[in-house]
């Protein structure tokens, strides 16, 4: 059972290389209708807004990535572009 785990955590490890990175502070102020509601601070951009739910809170992380992603590939096509 041990080797799985390790195989897991290695292949976690590899994916982690090709994806970008993100750091978010989440502050959850109140749990209502079995959810979570607060604000959430995307510190590398120094932006920050409010969730009613674990699900907006997930859609506000992915969303932010995406926005990375993006951006990491638009820098990388200039770099190509002036060579």
């Amino acid at each position: 059972m041990e080797n799985k785990s390790n195989h897991h955590n290695k292949n976690a490890k590899d994916g982690a290389r090709d994806s970008q990175k993100g750091t978010f502070i989440v502050k959850v102020e109140f749990c209502q209708n079995n959810t979570w509601q607060g604000k959430i601070t995307w510190a590398e951009e120094n932006q920050s807004q409010r969730f009613r739910s674990a699900l907006e809170l997930l859609n506000l992380i992915d969303g932010a990535m995406a926005k990375t992603k993006e951006k990491a590939s638009e820098e990388g096509n200039q770099e190509h572009s002036v060579s």
